[in-house]
Parts: structure tokens; C-alpha cells; sequence
């Protein structure tokens, strides 16, 4: 009789780790999914509604690859599950012309014949007159291929077209240790120990206190939605699609119309200061005035006609790495061991994407695109995981005798 639960375990089903399982299900391997709350729960990366998509990656350029794949994904994800799951209204990006914004934009765009518009201010002000104040040296790029995504809707169908092709899922169970063992690893749990051949790791925030050895910083992000102060029509969803713009001091506003039961969801990027870090477990979730001050200072002046004060927040958790990049991969090249985090706030267009790599990890299959820039070894420190199998440690490993534990669940 085997003594193994599992081939595979995928620990944490937000945007990621729910198309991981998708994937790897769907390929006939023997899949456990193992989820702290619910798929689709708002505590962690994968939610608030909408989220950007756009092809034209200024992040990296082998992004751009994988951001086409993903639509394809997200394309068949909705269609096998009968769910809405991508809206195609065209993205506007704005800023001066040798920006972050636009100037990266423009170089993915060119690099890798990406259909897009370039807007004068005169013909931005024409099309999309709600953005106000543009600056001397700003233009707008259209990208006819974006749009917004449905977080939380998409996990829910990834996961159940994961239990569909076979998958197990546990959910309201938390993973407290990994411990590598001979042949496979040992996840202990509030609800026992499971022995799986092989771990994929995609519990976003958490993956920087149950694997403390890599450079992972996970940070709080507010999420506001704002009502116009007349009603006015100009700023619902079909009239003012998503948007990223360059402001000066290199700050960055973004979001989209309303739609639905939200409104118009803003967000500011401050160029040199990030959110301040969270503990996932400990920190609660209330917001303050604070929370949203920055940015209603500047939609006076750059988007007029929006209440002052937001109609609804909610707080985001994203993690960041030190180059702005993902940690995908093996640490170390262990095969019983598969990180994915680091999202940078720019992860959940690619999740479908991802998910497919990681099954590609899974199952040894040569990914299509190059991993090198993502891989975790760039971002280890050190790490305290045992190796009680003797198969030798990830390369961050210099502490054989410890065992990673992460903090009891929040309550």
C-alpha cells in the first residue's frame, strides 16, 4: 500500500495555485489541493472584483509571452465553466513619452508587435476628457487587447474544474511546516500530517513566514472605490476603461470605471515609497482615513467629479522581491519542492499562465518560455527547511537541524 496522500499538493488556491491545481488535474496526475480559508475568500492577492489585463508587459520583457498565453487560458477557463471571466474594453496608458508607464509600454508594444494606438493630448482629451491636468510632455497609448479580469470568480471556476478532473481540495486547512523526507515531502496540518511525492507552494503572503530564507516582502494594499458626485455617466466601466497613468514626482494612478455593484476603482502608486509591510496573521484589516488620504489629494485635480471620500475600501496583500520580478521554480532545482510567489502587485493577469507553468514543473515538461529571471535561488537568503530525507537541501538551506513553522491562523 502506498504511503503517499498524494502525487502532487498545491498549498494555497488564490489566483496561482487554483490554475496550478487546474492545470495539473487536467494532466491525470493525482492532485490535492490544501486551501486555509475558501476559494475566492478576500484575505489574500485574489481580490476586489476586477483586476488589469494587458499584454504589453513594461515589467519584463518574457512577460509579454506569457501574458498572451494566459489570455488564451482565461479564455478557456471561462468557457469550460460557463463563467464571465474577462471583459475586453481596451486599456489606456498615460504619461510623458520616455516614461515608465508609456515608454515601457511603448517598447514591449514594438519589441513584440503588439497592436496599440498612440493618443495626442488633444485626442485623449476628445475620447477621455475625465482625465484632467495632463502634463506638457504626456501622450496615451490604447491597447485595444486589455481589459479586466474577475479575481475572485476565476478561482472558484479554476478550482472546480480542478475538482472536476480529479483533484481533492481541502479548504479551512492550514499547512504549519514543510519537511523535505526521502522521496517526497511532509506538510503538517491542523487536520493531521500528508505525505505527497512532490509540493507546489503558492500561498502568496504566507510563502515569507512558512519559508523565512527567502527575500519576500509582503505589504498592504488598500483598495478604494469612489462614486461620481453627480452620478455622472462618463465614469462607468464602458466610457472610462482601465487606465495606468504616470503622474508628476513619477507617482502612478490607476483603475477602472464602475460597473456593477462597485465604483470607480482607484489606486496611487507612490515612485520611491511602498505600502507598509503586514504580517498576514497578525495585522488586521480595518482601514483608516490614511488608507486613502494620498490619493483623494490628487482626484481633484486629475480626475474631477469624484466624491472626496471612497464608498467602499478593502485591504489587498501583495509580496514583493527585491528586482520586481516572480520567484517560480525550484529552489535549489529539488524536485520535490515548487515555489510561487513574489507577486509585485502584477501577478493575477498571468495566473492562468503560471498555473500551466507550474503543471509544466509538475510534470517535467520543458516550460516555453525561459524561467531563469524568476528563479527562486536569485531571492534566497537562507532557509531553515529540514531535509529529513538526506536527498540533499535547496541551495538556501544552511540549517539542516530547523524546521520551518508558520504563525497560527488569523482569526
Amino acid at each position: 500500500m502506498s504511503t503517499w496522500d498524494a502525487e502532487v499538493a498545491v498549498v494555497g488556491l488564490g489566483g496561482w495555485g487554483a490554475c496550478a491545481l487546474w492545470q495539473i488535474a487536467s494532466r491525470g496526475v493525482d492532485a490535492l489541493g490544501i486551501e486555509q480559508f475558501h476559494p475566492g475568500h478576500g484575505w489574500g492577492a485574489s481580490h476586489g472584483g476586477s483586476r488589469m489585463f494587458r499584454i504589453t508587459c513594461l515589467e519584463h520583457p518574457e512577460l509579454v509571452p506569457l501574458a498572451r498565453r494566459s489570455l488564451e487560458l482565461w479564455h478557456e477557463l471561462a468557457d469550460l465553466s460557463g463563467t464571465s471571466l474577462f471583459e475586453n474594453r481596451g486599456g489606456l496608458l498615460i504619461g510623458p513619452e520616455d516614461g515608465r508607464i508609456v515608454g515601457g509600454t511603448l517598447r514591449a508594444a514594438l519589441h513584440h508587435g503588439i497592436p496599440v494606438e498612440h493618443m495626442t493630448p488633444a485626442t485623449l482629451r476628445e475620447r477621455f476628457g475625465q482625465h484632467a491636468e495632463l502634463g506638457p510632455d504626456d501622450i496615451a497609448v490604447w491597447e485595444p487587447s486589455a481589459g479586466i479580469l474577475r479575481p475572485e470568480d476565476a478561482v472558484r471556476a479554476a478550482t472546480q474544474l480542478a475538482r472536476s478532473a480529479g483533484a481533492r481540495v481541502v479548504t479551512g486547512t492550514r499547512v504549519h511546516s514543510v519537511e523535505l523526507v526521502s522521496g517526497g515531502v511532509e506538510l503538517e496540518t491542523g487536520g493531521g500530517l500528508l505525505r505527497v511525492r512532490q509540493a507546489v507552494m503558492t500561498i502568496g503572503s504566507w510563502l515569507a513566514s512558512l519559508l523565512p530564507g527567502l527575500a519576500l516582502t509582503p505589504l498592504r494594499m488598500p483598495i478604494t472605490w469612489f462614486r461620481p458626485a453627480t452620478g455622472d455617466s462618463r465614469f462607468e466601466l464602458d466610457r472610462f476603461p482601465v487606465f495606468m497613468r504616470e503622474l508628476p514626482g513619477a507617482e502612478v494612478l490607476w483603475g477602472n470605471g464602475s460597473e456593477k455593484e462597485h465604483g470607480v476603482k482607484l489606486g496611487l502608486e507612490v515612485h520611491g515609497r511602498a505600502p507598509r509591510p503586514i504580517d498576514p496573521d497578525t495585522d488586521d484589516r480595518c482601514v483608516v482615513s490614511e488608507d486613502w488620504a494620498e490619493l483623494t489629494g490628487v482626484l481633484g485635480r486629475y480626475l474631477p467629479g469624484l466624491e472626496p471620500v471612497p464608498s467602499q475600501v478593502s485591504v489587498c496583500m501583495l509580496t514583493t522581491t527585491p528586482d520586481g520580478q516572480f520567484v517560480i521554480g525550484r529552489p535549489g532545482g529539488d524536485p520535490r519542492l515548487i515555489l510561487a510567489g513574489g507577486c509585485n502587485g502584477h501577478g493575477f493577469k498571468h495566473a492562468s499562465g503560471i498555473g500551466e507553468l507550474l503543471a509544466d514543473l509538475v510534470t517535467h515538461t520543458p516550460p516555453p518560455m525561459p524561467l531563469d529571471f524568476v528563479s527562486p535561488d536569485r531571492v534566497a537568503l537562507r532557509c531553515s527547511m529540514r531535509d529529513a530525507g538526506g536527498e540533499g537541501l535547496p541551495a538556501c538551506a544552511t540549517a539542516p537541524d530547523a524546521r520551518v513553522r508558520a504563525s497560527p491562523p488569523a482569526r
